[in-house]
């Protein structure tokens, strides 16, 4: 077999980028710590709406024990930090992403996100997440401590996990892993397209749509069948992983954003008597009333972004969370840009506090409301006695990019060092160019 110089230097190039991607910082996941921590003189922003001014938090073995105020504080064998000044925010949450399944969007060697096939449930995305990937570290330092890892490609993906931000490997990582299964609602936008390519082959995509979606059902219902079964006469792989969704330990994500899409989605909920989630849910203010009477969720996937209908006001995006709090239906804001990689998730909150959120809303539906949807709120989402320790620590308004400086940051009563790639090269090139 023989290499052109082109194919030379380009494994070279791909060789030696996939070595700076497996390099690694000198940067480790924080210890157990069983001992009392106090947080004093605190701005406390609960998570559920209420803002608690110059108290102390108590921890003890990870969970928060007490908050009040003039807390006593014992004199021996305790850590104290007084944060006088700055605000105190439970670990904001990203609902839905690919962290840890891809590192650098452009080198295909780096993603591990979604299989072949149409129906994927039996695949786990928690078993390839990577905790040593360098994105993790950008966001814990945006205050994100916890994420939804999430597959794609097909009809039916897999399961998601959510991961805490602070691990040394994927059993460490593992919050609450196979929390949902994963379908993607087929296009059903009847624009034919006569040449075809493989993304969107000719004929009738409304028709191949409906298809699609008829075939899900048939899954459903096989699966349905074999999860009341009281004994099988063979194991079923794909029927075994989507058993929760019957029982109600597992909920049903669907990915879709117009409304003829999500109203696919509520007729799964009828049928099969499932906890659905819509995610994307950019067309989700036109049904708010429905997706509320049927107890659906949405998670907004992508706030800064252009409406979806050519109609649609420009900043209607920005005003959806509002629309949304306003019917009562229970939504969270995400953040799935492929070049911020989440970083923004707070933000995209902060452009909903300008149209119409409070600014305690706009921050329960970054904490508290994707914990309740993602099925961990009893243990985080909010700052409460016998929740886990995940808070963040901030100079000033953790919403608003001028202001948000985190300073310390806790997974558990862990507090975890907030180096991260983009600190490193920017004391970098201050050192280079004499600017320290």
């Amino acid at each position: 077999m023989t290499f052109s110089m082109k194919n030379i230097f380009g494994f070279l190039f791909y060789g030696l980028l996939s070595l700076s991607v497996a390099a690694q910082e000198t940067v480790y996941p924080a210890p157990a710590y069983n001992g009392l921590l106090f947080i004093k003189n605190a701005v406390v922003h609960v998570g559920d709406g209420q803002v608690l001014d110059g108290v102390t938090i108590m921890i003890k073995g990870g969970k928060i024990e007490k908050i009040a105020k003039d807390l006593p504080i014992p004199m021996d064998d305790v850590k104290v930090f007084d944060v006088k000044g700055k605000h105190v925010y439970p670990g904001l949450i990203l609902s839905s992403s690919v962290l840890g399944l891809v590192e650098v969007n452009a080198v295909r060697a780096t993603a591990d996100f979604n299989e072949l096939g149409e129906f994927n449930p039996s695949i786990r995305s928690i078993v390839a997440y990577n905790s040593d990937s360098k994105v993790i570290n950008t966001l814990r330092s945006n205050g994100i401590l916890l994420a939804g890892v999430t597959p794609q490609g097909g009809l039916i993906s897999g399961s998601s996990s959510v991961v805490q931000l602070d691990a040394w490997n994927w059993e460490d990582a593992g919050y609450k892993p196979d929390n949902g299964i994963h379908l993607n609602m087929p296009d059903l936008i009847n624009r034919p397209n006569p040449f075809g390519d493989a993304s969107n082959p000719p004929g009738d995509p409304l028709k191949r749509g409906m298809e699609q979606v008829d075939k899900m059902k048939a899954f459903f219902r096989e699966a349905k069948a074999y999860a009341f079964e009281p004994a099988h006469a063979s194991t079923n792989l794909k029927y075994e992983a989507v058993k929760g969704l019957f029982n109600k330990s597992q909920k049903l994500f669907v990915h879709a954003d117009a409304v003829r899409e999500m109203l696919v989605a509520v007729d799964f909920s009828k049928e099969f008597g499932m906890d659905v989630v819509i995610v994307g849910g950019s067309e989700s203010f036109q049904i708010a009333p429905l997706l509320k009477a049927n107890n659906i969720a949405v998670i907004l996937s992508q706030m800064h972004s252009l409406p979806t209908a050519t109609d649609d006001d420009v900043d209607q995006p920005y005003k959806t969370p509002a629309m949304l709090q306003q019917a009562g239906v229970l939504f969270a804001i995400n953040d799935e840009d492929g070049q911020t990689r989440g970083r923004n998730l707070a933000f995209n909150a902060g452009t909903a506090a300008a149209y119409g959120l409070t600014k305690e809303q706009a921050l329960q539906a970054i904490t508290l409301n994707a914990a309740r949807i993602l099925g961990i709120a009893d243990r985080t989402g909010s700052l409460e006695p016998g929740k886990d320790a995940n808070f963040v620590v901030s100079e000033g308004d953790i919403l608003d990019m001028r202001s948000s400086v985190i300073t310390q940051a806790f997974i558990q009563g862990r507090l975890i060092d907030l180096t991260d790639k983009h600190k490193q090269l920017n004391e970098r090139y201050k050192h280079k160019y004499s600017l320290k």
